[in-house]
Parts: structure tokens; C-alpha cells; sequence
């Protein structure tokens, strides 16, 4: 047997001990990734200790750790009445809201995970403080995220559009745009219908759309009204937290500064000046979720330096039938890309569909949208940046069960988004 199919077994093991056993699957894969690295790939500790994702790790505990403290103070009330104000009580537009505000800004420049890192926990504690699903708010944010993360400006529109241009291959920069955005748009529709958004819509009628929210009747009572009159008074200490997201906004997208070191740094500013306030911060880091993103990452890290991507990869390539090719490729981006860095499969998998396209029986442009697409909209699985930042910055949730939502959601998207866009994009011969 060898080494890459031995190394994909381990991972299926890790996968039915952590679902059956109730054991963190990062724990889990680390002693996986120490067992598999050492006696099957031959890697010593510290090619073992190369994938682990140091930037992740400190993104994970800075914007959790700042959005504890923004939770403490009342900050994250006071954004979800000043949401709720602008929306003039409509509580169904919410996850719109948050799907455009960060399709707004990966379209203009920034990286995917850092809109997510600065939307995201403000969408998921509006989301617990109105009994929004949290799979729906999330999923929102997420797709939104990735529905303008294919601008000709953005991030990953200008890698991939390199890399089309680098492999002298037909590119088209608005098919893949609209191919991200139109396939996201769709999703998050499916997501808000199934999953709760039609009964904020029926909720929203019933409370005559206004006021802050669809709530009873007991709106009117003197200590909900107090409540909410605190909630959304601007105090000292909510004016330095808000000034610190907005820096941490703009030290992202302006400059181009680390989200996870940017958001630590005014966490710990914070943390200095209202010590009161952020006593308990530390302990509210979601530390399982992080056990579990670094440990499934190392593990992914030593299959890739044991070349079991590329093996798969290449054995798809080598098939000779260039549609089933490309769908298989597709999977294989969707599936990988689910546990490890979109932009790395990207660039993986756009060269190894090089020969196939040569021949001239694939469409480039609806093929290159095809696996760009596969490769990204599957980034809500916990295991990606982005499902990781959702499921950490759930406030007042079973994480474990939320974890186990967003596992099957991103199971069901890996299974059906790939098909569907190899039909509408390379079945066709786009290009």
C-alpha cells in the first residue's frame, strides 16, 4: 500500500474516532500527523511542525479574544441596535446585510478570512440575540465573503487571473466574477429559505415591521425597556471598542496588516485600559475550536508535503477523459480546499488542468471558473479559515453540536456545488 492512499486512511480513522469517541479531531490529528509523519513519510518534528498554522492560530485567539471584550462592555448590543435601527426594525434583512457588507469587502481588496474575522462575530450575536440560526448567519457571512471574492480587484481574482495568464490560458475576469458571485447568491438563498429566514420574514410581518425587532408583547415592560436603553448608550469604553474595530477595518484593508496580529494588539489595548471589563476575555477564546483547526491543518500540512494532493491530483489528470477529468478535479478542489488554503488548491489545480485544456476539448474560461468556484464556496466547512472564524465566534452556542451543522452543511455543499457548476460551466465549453 503506499504512503499517500495509507496517509488518506488515517485521515477517514480520524475522522470516525472524532464522530463516534466525542474526541477533539485536533487532538486527534496531531497524534495523526506525528504517527503518519514519522514512521510512514519519514518527517521529522519540524517538517511535522512546518504545516501548522501559526497565522490562523493567532487569528482565531486575537478576533475572539477582541470580540469577548466587545461582548463584556455592551458593544456588540449597541452595533446590534445601531443594525437594527438601520434596517428600521426589519430583523429579515439582517443576514443580507451582513452577506453584502462582506461581499462588499472582499470585492474591493480584502482577504476573505479578515472580512469574515471583522463581520462575522457582530452577524453571530445578533444572530443569538434574536434567535437567528446560527448556521443561517453564518453560512450568510461566509458566502457573502466568497460571492465578491472573485472581483478583478480582489484578492483571489487577481491570483487566479495570474495564474490563467501565466499558463497562456483564455481568461475571461467577469465569467469568473459573476460565476462566484451568481453561484453564492444562490446558495445563500437556499440557506436562508431552508433555514429559518422565511419565519423572520412572517415574524418581521407580524410586528408591522418596525420597532427593534419581531418580539411579544412584553416589548413594553419597564426593565426590557431599561434593558434596552442601556444597551444601546455609548459609554467610554464601547466608544474605544468601536474605534478599535474600525482601526482594526482599516489597518486590514488599508494597509494591509495581519487581522490576527492587528486584532490581538487592540485586544490587548483594550484589555489595559478597562481591565473590569475584560477579566474573563481570555477564558471566552474558543481554545477546542483552535485545538481543532491546527491539528486538521498540521495533518493536512504533512500530506502535503508527502505529495498525497499532488498524487490525487495527478492520477485525475491522467484519466484521458477530459470531462470526467474536470469534474473529478473539481472534487478534488472542493475536498481538499475544505480542510486546507483555497488559494494553494487554486494554484494546484489550475496548472495540473493545463494538458487536458491544451487539447481543446474544455472550455478554459468555464473550466477555471468551474474549479475557482469549487475551490472557495466550500470555505464554510469548520475545517477552512472561515468556517473556523464562524464557529469561534458563536456566542451562547452548543459548539460542539454547531460544529457537527456546519460539518454536514459543508459536507452537502462539497457533494452538490462541484456538479452543478461543471454542468453550467464546462459542459457547456465555456471558452
Amino acid at each position: 500500500m503506499s504512503a499517500e492512499l495509507i496517509s488518506i486512511l488515517v485521515l477517514a480513522v480520524v475522522f470516525v474516532i472524532a464522530t463516534t469517541r466525542s474526541i477533539n479531531m485536533g487532538a486527534l490529528a496531531f497524534a495523526a500527523a506525528f504517527g503518519v509523519g514519522e514512521l510512514v513519510a519519514d518527517l521529522d518534528a519540524d517538517k511535522i511542525f512546518a504545516g501548522f498554522p501559526g497565522d490562523l492560530f493567532v487569528v482565531l485567539v486575537g478576533v475572539t479574544y477582541l470580540f469577548a471584550i466587545a461582548r463584556s462592555n455592551g458593544t456588540t448590543d449597541w452595533l446590534v441596535h445601531a443594525s437594527i435601527r438601520l434596517v428600521r426594525g426589519r430583523v429579515v434583512l439582517i443576514p443580507w446585510v451582513m452577506f453584502v457588507l462582506t461581499g462588499a469587502l472582499t470585492a474591493i481588496g480584502a482577504v476573505s478570512p479578515a472580512a469574515v474575522a471583522i463581520v462575522a462575530p457582530i452577524a453571530l450575536s445578533f444572530a443569538a440575540r434574536y434567535a437567528i440560526s446560527p448556521l443561517l448567519m453564518g453560512a450568510m457571512v461566509v458566502h457573502g465573503a466568497q460571492g465578491g471574492g472573485f472581483s478583478p480587484i480582489s484578492i483571489y481574482g487577481t491570483i487566479v487571473n495570474g495564474i490563467v495568464e501565466r499558463e497562456n490560458l483564455p481568461g475571461s475576469e467577469i465569467t469568473l466574477f459573476l460565476a462566484s458571485l451568481v453561484v453564492n447568491i444562490v446558495i445563500a438563498g437556499v440557506v436562508f429559505v431552508l433555514f429559518g429566514g422565511l419565519k423572520l420574514a412572517k415574524a418581521n410581518a407580524l410586528a408591522g415591521g418596525s420597532g427593534t425587532a419581531a418580539e411579544g408583547p412584553d416589548d413594553a415592560d419597564d426593565t426590557h425597556a431599561t434593558t434596552d436603553a442601556a444597551a444601546a448608550r455609548l459609554t467610554p469604553a464601547r466608544i474605544a471598542t468601536l474605534t478599535a474595530l474600525v482601526a482594526l477595518v482599516v489597518a486590514v484593508l488599508a494597509f494591509d496588516l495581519d487581522a490576527g496580529l492587528t486584532s490581538i494588539t487592540l485586544a490587548v489595548l483594550l484589555a489595559a485600559c478597562w481591565p473590569e471589563d475584560s477579566r474573563n476575555a481570555v477564558s471566552q477564546i474558543a481554545w477546542s475550536t483552535v485545538l481543532l483547526i491546527c491539528g486538521v491543518l498540521t495533518y493536512v500540512g504533512v500530506l502535503d508535503q508527502m505529495g498525497t494532493i499532488d498524487w490525487a491530483g495527478e492520477g485525475v489528470s491522467d484519466i484521458g477523459v477530459p470531462l470526467l477529468s474536470a469534474v473529478l478535479l473539481c472534487y478534488i478542489g472542493a475536498l481538499v480546499s475544505a480542510f486546507a488554503s483555497s488559494v494553494g488548491i487554486m494554484g494546484a489545480l489550475i496548472p495540473l488542468a493545463v494538458p487536458f485544456l491544451a487539447q481543446g476539448e474544455i472550455g478554459a474560461v468555464g473550466m477555471v471558473a468551474a474549479l475557482a468556484v469549487s475551490a472557495t464556496v466550500v470555505d464554510v466547512s469548520p475545517f477552512s479559515t472561515n468556517g473556523a472564524l464562524v464557529l469561534a465566534a458563536a456566542p451562547g452556542v452548543d459548539r460542539e453540536r454547531f460544529f457537527r451543522q456546519l460539518m454536514v452543511y459543508g459536507g452537502i455543499v462539497v457533494a452538490v456545488v462541484p456538479a452543478v457548476v461543471w454542468l453550467a460551466l464546462v459542459v457547456p465549453d465555456w471558452g
